[in-house]
This record gives C-alpha cells, structure tokens and sequence, in this order.
C-alpha cells in the first residue's frame, strides 16, 4: 500500500514538475489597465467600492486563468502615496502626470490612447484595458471578460454593452451607433465608449492616429476605435454586461456636448472617406461576446411620458423661425419642406421620420467637410433637430421594446440611405441648396 501511495505522490510530482516547465517556457502575459486622467484616486470609496479593490479582483481572476500572468495599472497622478501602497495587492503600479486642469472630455481621449502605447511598448504587454471615469461601478467580470477575448479569442478591439435604459445613451441611437453602422459596418452598439481592451496592434494603430491631432488638442481630442479597426481589416467584438455608473461632465451643456461629439465624429468620417465609400467594404471579423450580466441585471421599462417632449417641441419651434435660414444653406428642399410640416404639427401627433433625420445628418456631415459655414455655427444649428428628433423617440416609444424597434429601424434607415451620401460627398456640385 506504501508503494501505491509512494508512485501516485511520484506522479503527482512530476506533473507538477511538467506544469512548472510549461509554465516556464510560456512568456508571461502582461496585461496594462490605464485609468483615464478624469479617474478619481484609486483608494478612494464610492460606496464600498473602489479602484483598487476592483484592480485587485481582476488581478486574482487573471491568475487563476494564467497563473504567470503580471497586471500592471496606470493611475494619474494624485497622491503618489496612496499609489505606491497597491504593490502588495498582487499587481504593479505606474503613475504619470494628470492634467492640472480640469478635464471637459469625460470619454477616452487621444492623450490616453498615446500614453497607452507608450506605456505598452515600455513594458512589453500584450493586452491593454482603458478605464474611464467611475471605474469602480464596473463588475470585475466584465473586464476579465474583455482580456479574455483579446487574449483567448485573437480579438483585437473588445468593447462592453453595457445595460442602459431605453431613456438613456439617445445620441448614441440617434446618430452613433446608425452611422458607425452604416458606414464601418460595425455591429458594436457604442461606438464611443468608456471603457476598452486591445490588442498590442490596436493600441500600435491608435498610438499612430495620435499623431495627426496637435498636442495641445489631444486631451480634449476624441478617436474612433471602432472606426479604425474597421478600415484595418482587425477584429472586434463585445462584452454584454450589467449596469456601470455614467460620469458625468459639469462643464459641458448638451449644445456643446453635441458640438464636440459630432463634430469629431464628423472629422473621423472625412478622413475615412475612401474606405465607406467603397461598394462592398471588406466584411469585418467579429469575436464571438461574453455575457457577464447578473441575475439582478434587467432592462427597465421606459420611464419618460408624452409631456416630457412638450419643451423640445417648443424649443424646434423657435429654432425653426431662428435658424431657418442657415438650415436652408445646409438642407436640400425636400428635408426644409418636411421640417415646416414638422412644426406644424400639434405636438400630440408630432413624428419626425426615420428618412428626414438621416438626410438631415447625411447632409450636415457633408456641411462640416465642406465647411458650408462656420462649423462651430453649423453644430449649433444641429441641436434644435437633435432635440425634435428626440421629442418623437419619446412620442413614439412607450416601453423599452418600443426603443429596441426604433433603433433598428433609425440603423437600418441609415444603411438604406447611404448611397445619397456617397453621392453627394462625391460629386456635392450637382445640388446646391
């Protein structure tokens, strides 16, 4: 019996021997987390939560699947101290300067892209996670889940989904997601959004981008990483999630908000020219997702009513006697007709279609490239429709199913659509309004 036992405790030591080596022989995988430069201290408590405490779950959740994994993280700057205390919690740490400033980008930057690949290049990583601002809402699954699917999948852009209520994230459904859609062919549904992992090339090819803003504009500069994977030919994929808290910016009003998005969205879509107007864009490759939703995870129902559209109505309306004539220098006659017959409308009946509002931004688009006006003035001229467009999501939705249908049908309106912008962004001479 003692030999029996002898040869099965030898057995278990040679294999234990044979996993050492393996593991030896296996590069160890160093994946970077870079906080946002709008993040707060990691120690501080938001609730009993904080950013360490969740750096610290998603460094034991990445030993358990390599045990010679290394988390590095990236914090801004605050109190050095309270940084360097994090060594013994089974992760590295790495400061760099914050902006003195108060940031008014609450979404990743193009400073954060350039300091991620620096960072990675320094410290040879493999994957690199981008955090925004209240990091520690995010369920440690859910980054796990993104590492996973850069790391194990071969995906190079992983960007969770996360659960927002059908009153919630409307400038993406009305115009982010159906123009990255239409345009890239991207299924991902946040096309902006706070939180990121990528490969070693994705961060390489965003690291690049950088280079075209000025420094002095890259921490308040917006990219598209979504976008620029699509014209590279890479990977992407999504991480469906729970809830994650929205941060938000003080400093911005919704007009400026929408200027700054827009407009950058619109600036990404100039440079990108060639690659959406070809016929047949090459297909992109996406990663199968992960659902890391809990059970406490669930949609709710759609919480606006009829009278919370009344002030957007009222406020398209005195934006149509306005601003009548600089949309007359923007807009073809057909979408001035069906903007006069839309503040005609009894607001109980009032329904901005899924036609107008993709010509409307179709044609403001082409507006910024070609710089009809002042784009500063043009952006501003958008946000009166913006808020119409609004007034008739929330006149026509009345539970989040409804919202679901609208936001395909606005997408797929977008896909339809968009030989009218390749035509008109090829040849914009042959109207001219």
């Amino acid at each position: 019996m003692a030999s029996v036992d002898m040869i099965a405790e030898t057995t278990r030591e040679a294999a234990s021997d044979e996993t050492a080596r393996a593991e030896a022989k296996t590069p160890p995988l160093r994946v970077l987390v870079c906080l946002s430069a709008s993040a707060t201290e990691p120690d501080a408590d938001h609730g009993g939560k904080s950013v360490a405490g969740l750096m610290e779950d998603v460094a034991a959740r990445l030993r358990l699947d390599r045990p010679n994994s290394q988390l590095m993280v990236a914090f801004p700057a605050y109190d050095t101290s309270a940084v360097d205390a994090q060594e013994d919690r089974g992760y590295r740490t790495v400061s760099y300067a914050a902006p003195g400033e108060t940031r008014s980008v609450w979404m990743q930057s193009a400073e954060d892209f350039r300091r991620a690949a620096t960072l990675m290049k320094q410290n040879d990583c493999t994957c690199c996670v981008l955090l925004g601002a209240e990091a520690q809402s995010i369920v440690p699954d859910t980054i796990s889940a993104m590492i996973h699917m850069v790391v194990e999948s071969g995906c190079d852009l992983a960007v969770p989904r996360y659960l927002i209520d059908p009153d919630e994230g409307v400038f993406n459904s009305a115009m982010l997601y159906p123009l990255s859609r239409s345009l890239f062919g991207s299924e991902v549904r946040t096309p902006l959004a706070l939180d990121i992992a990528m490969s070693a090339r994705m961060v390489e090819r965003m690291g690049t981008a950088t280079v075209r803003i000025p420094a002095g504009s890259q921490a308040t500069s917006i990219l598209w990483p979504v976008a620029e994977a699509a014209v590279a030919g890479y990977s992407m994929g999504e991480v469906i999630a729970g809830r994650r808290e929205e941060p938000v910016s003080p400093d911005l009003d919704l007009k400026a908000a929408l200027a700054l998005v827009a407009g950058s969205l619109f600036s990404d879509i100039e440079t990108k020219a060639a690659y959406w107007q070809r016929n047949r864009p090459a297909p992109l490759q996406m990663c199968a997702g992960e659902d890391v939703r809990g059970p406490g995870d669930a949609l709710a129902d759609f919480s606006m009513d009829a009278h919370d559209a009344d002030p957007l109505v009222d406020s398209f309306r005195l934006a149509y006697g306005n601003l009548h004539e600089i949309w007359s220098l923007v807009l073809p006659p057909n979408s001035l007709l069906g903007l006069k017959k839309l503040s005609l409308m009894p607001t109980e009946n009032f329904r901005m279609s899924d036609a107008l509002w993709v010509r409307i931004v179709y044609d403001f688009a082409l507006a910024h490239r070609l710089r009809t006006l002042n784009r500063g003035h043009l952006l501003g001229a958008l946000t009166p429709l913006y808020l119409a467009w609004v007034a008739s999501y929330i006149l026509q939705c009345r539970s989040a199913e409804d919202a679901k249908r609208c936001m395909e049908a606005l997408a797929a309106a977008f896909e339809a659509d968009k030989p009218y912008l390749v035509s008109r962004w090829r040849w914009p001479d042959r109207f001219n309004p």
